[in-house]
């Protein structure tokens, strides 16, 4: 019977001491993100009657701290939603706001208006609220 706790408790203590190499020495680096420590300010208009982001791209490096000023060129509201990063931001008349934010995944992540604001005819093709989306590309 002794035996049997002797092999069972051996048994124990190697599968600990397996999980503990695995832990020390094996396991992959972590997946978190890494901060780059920089601060990227970047500008995105909603152009007046175009029904569209300028620029429709913002791209920016894994772990940077992102600030966008977000111009509202148009004479009725607007407004920013970036869903994946947390953003949702009314934007009144001609006015600016700023949204922060840590790019912490790589990827691609849409940003859109978050606000109805119509439609009409821009440079002769036909936009509408569902037109005004971008994204952010974040990249290693």
């Amino acid at each position: 019977m002794s035996n049997k706790y002797f092999w069972l408790a051996a048994g124990i203590a190697l599968l600990i001491g397996a999980g503990v190499a695995y832990r020390a020495f094996l396991r992959p680096p972590s997946r978190a993100p890494v901060s780059s420590g920089k601060t990227v300010r970047q500008t995105v208009v909603a152009r007046e009657n175009a029904w569209l982001f300028d620029p429709e791209v913002v791209e920016v490096y894994q772990g940077d701290r992102v600030i966008l000023d977000v111009v509202n060129e148009d004479a009725y509201d607007h407004g920013i939603g970036i869903d994946f990063f947390g953003v949702s931001q009314r934007m009144p008349p001609k006015s600016t706001i700023t949204v922060e934010f840590t790019a912490t995944q790589l990827g691609d992540f849409p940003f859109y208006c978050s606000v109805p604001c119509g439609d009409g005819i821009y440079k002769g093709k036909k936009r509408t609220h569902f037109d005004m989306t971008g994204h952010i590309k974040v990249v290693p």
